[in-house]
């Protein structure tokens, strides 16, 4: 595998502050929420934050996708590989964040917005199930202005891959194809998580903007099954939806599109160039299951890891699985706790023969 040069990852999304508690269906239905599903919050739902925080086991974590998978990824790569970017607000919750990020020795060049508090994300877990709720706050307001600033395009420059989530889809489309463009006009990897079963239909135009650039797009089984619904696919075979995701029209024609569908426990599918392979996901006894959360975002830190350090593709995807199956072994997308916890012991990954 090729040397990782400094700062050769840069993620972009929405930080939040997830705050975390096992729940109950009383409480989903309280604030009208589904398990396993993630919804952007409603006048109705912004009791539920307080709500958590006074009446539940309530954990705070520093979350939001990409920045979960920017800290999986650094821990993964040497120091100083992986740059993100995201708008907090100028807080005690954006103080956490910092904390968080330093401890996992990633780097972050935050927009703060003096006006908006730093975003939240309430998350009820019931079981293997979790149901998250978004107040995006100050990361709604990210603008191309930062984004473009010298200093931080000084690392958009430097960067060769970028890995963006598609929650930002709801923010600034304009950051999102800069860096699309960036990627495509000088052969780096551009590469795209789809987020959430909402976003090909609330947000199906700026994400079909975006789709030409993707070397990578990441999503689950529900996301895939959503742009399948929403872009007419007359099927709900993920290999045919994953082969579907690879042969879409592509600005950059020197790297051929890799699609990866996770399903949980049973095997990824990887789709590219007409062809698709399954990869068995690491063996995890059901009751090791903590919490699912952020194991999509562990997955794609593993995976991107992979590329950044010039991995195979097979070993990027079995990477993925096994820092998920870390992840949901935990309460939230607390993976780095995990490796990096109170008596410091790292966990070395060892790739599957």
């Amino acid at each position: 595998m090729s040397p990782t040069k400094e700062y050769a990852l840069l993620c972009l999304e929405n930080p939040l502050l997830d705050i975390q508690a096992p729940g109950n269906d009383e409480l989903l239905a309280k604030y009208g929420l589904e398990a396993d599903n993630a919804i952007l919050a409603e006048e109705k739902h912004l009791g539920i934050y307080e709500d958590l925080l006074n009446n539940y086991s309530a954990k705070l974590i520093a979350g939001g996708g990409a920045q979960n998978t920017a800290r999986g990824a650094q821990y993964m790569l040497p120091p100083n590989s992986v740059v993100y970017l995201g708008g907090v607000g100028d807080d005690k919750y954006a103080a956490i964040l910092h904390d968080a990020v330093k401890q996992a020795g990633l780097r972050v060049e935050y927009r703060v917005d003096k006006k908006e508090k730093t975003g939240r994300c309430g998350v009820v877990i019931t079981g293997h199930h979790r149901s998250m709720v978004t107040d995006l706050g100050a990361a709604n307001h990210y603008d191309l202005d930062h984004l473009k600033s010298p200093e931080v395009w000084k690392l958009v420059e430097g960067a060769t891959h970028y890995f963006v989530g598609g929650y930002h889809l709801t923010v600034c489309p304009p950051a999102i194809m800069a860096l699309a463009e960036e990627a495509a006009n000088n052969d780096k990897s551009f590469v795209f998580s789809l987020s959430a079963p909402f976003i090909p239909i609330a947000f199906k135009d700026a994400l079909d903007a975006t789709a030409p650039y993707w070397d990578y797009v990441i999503g689950n089984e529900s996301e895939a099954l959503s742009y399948a619904e929403a872009h007419g696919l007359e099927t709900k075979d993920i290999k045919e939806i994953a082969k579907h995701l690879a042969a879409l029209p592509k600005a950059n024609k020197k790297r051929e599109r890799v699609a990866i569908i996770t399903q949980g426990t049973d095997p990824t599918v990887v789709a590219t160039n007409g062809e698709v392979n399954e990869h068995a996901v690491h063996a995890i006894n059901p009751s090791q299951i903590t919490d699912t959360t952020g194991a999509g975002d562990a997955f794609a830190a593993g995976f991107t890891a992979g590329l950044v350090a010039g991995a195979p593709l097979a070993q990027c995807v079995d990477q993925g699985q096994w820092l998920a199956k870390l992840s949901i072994q935990e309460l939230g997308p607390s993976v780095t706790a995990r490796l990096l916890g109170d008596n410091d012991i790292l966990i070395g990954y060892t790739p599957q023969k």
